[in-house]
């Protein structure tokens, strides 16, 4: 087993990109990233290695917020200009045409259901494999691929 400085550089990113899908907002992310990796230090005679540590951990990470979401009573909005600070192209004109794509693209997710939006954020910003989807929403790897391939058909409905 990895120590948890270790895991915690290696896998902070995907914890902290999964959370983003979940929340649209970086102060919620970031607070419940750390939330997770405490969680995770606390837990970690519970891990039985049957998923990879990031599934592992991003399930942790889903359990907070739903918590997160109780307690509140509430789901926050997304907001889009966080999204514009993923690294740009070196070109001011490709930048813009990049973050107009990516608003665009954004904005149809918006209008796809929860669960498919979480499976088509897990897949292209997690970069998480189906079969690791799956595991986190409790549902199957085939579930997770037709829930992915329906909502990208959907996103290209829209053009």
């Amino acid at each position: 087993m990895q120590d948890i400085e270790q895991i915690y550089k290696q896998y902070f990113e995907t914890v902290y990109k999964y959370l983003f899908c979940l929340t649209h907002n970086r102060n919620i992310s970031e607070e419940l990233t750390q939330e997770t990796f405490y969680r995770a230090v606390k837990k970690i005679g519970s891990y039985k290695g049957d998923c990879k540590i990031s599934v592992w951990l991003c399930q942790i990470a889903k359990n907070l917020w739903y918590d997160e979401c109780r307690k509140n009573k509430r789901l926050t909005k997304i907001d889009e200009n966080q999204f514009f600070e993923m690294p740009a192209p070196e070109k001011t004109e490709d930048a813009v045409v990049v973050n107009e794509e990516k608003m665009v693209l954004y904005k149809k997710m918006q209008k796809l259901d929860e669960k498919t939006r979480e499976v088509i954020y897990l897949r292209i910003t997690g970069e998480l494999s189906f079969k690791e989807i799956g595991i986190i929403l409790n549902k199957s790897e085939n579930w997770a691929k037709v829930t992915f391939y329906r909502g990208k058909q959907k996103l290209k409905e829209g053009d």
